[in-house]
């Protein structure tokens, strides 16, 4: 088990050009490999408690490429397994279900938007390679021998010794 965000982190430094919401560690990673090597999609963490009681109120109209999206996952078109908990966790409201409490079906659309720029990106091998060059050289601030060397300094207040 790893601390939440470390995965991420993993990808950046192994050049893997992410699309994620401004949450977590992908606050961290796309301040550091810079904006333009980051696909951003999604609701900004202020207007997380309003959109929520939006949906309470039932006022969230879903889009209906979302609502198409679950339609087809509940077909079985995945297989036999019953994806009734999963689908109802994005359903309903605060009396019943989860009522989408991570806004899933509030940032599908833009994750379609910000898919197509995806995918524009990535038609530019150029500009995809340098993507994903920038994304490794951005993410030393999650290398374990600068966080050790932080740590040291820092926290523990220990010097580096010399091996000769």
């Amino acid at each position: 088990m790893e601390a939440s965000g470390t995965s991420n982190m993993k990808f950046a430094m192994n050049g893997c050009i992410q699309i994620g919401t401004l949450d977590g560690a992908n606050v961290e990673i796309r301040e550091e490999v810079g904006e333009e090597n980051f696909f951003l999609f999604g609701a900004q963490a202020h207007e997380i408690a309003g959109l929520r009681k939006e949906r309470a109120d039932g006022k969230f109209v879903p889009d209906e490429r979302f609502e198409e999206v679950k339609e087809f996952v509940r077909s079985g078109a995945f297989g036999s397994y019953n994806y009734d908990d999963l689908i109802g966790s994005l359903e309903g409201n605060e009396c019943f279900g989860r009522a989408d409490y991570f806004l899933v079906g509030k940032d599908f659309p833009s994750y379609i938007e910000c898919q197509e720029k995806v995918d524009e990106a990535y038609r530019d091998q150029k500009r995809w390679t340098k993507m994903s060059i920038l994304n490794t050289a951005g993410s030393y601030k999650f290398s374990s021998d600068r966080t050790i060397h932080e740590y040291a300094k820092d926290i523990w207040n220990i010097e580096a010794v010399e091996i000769a």
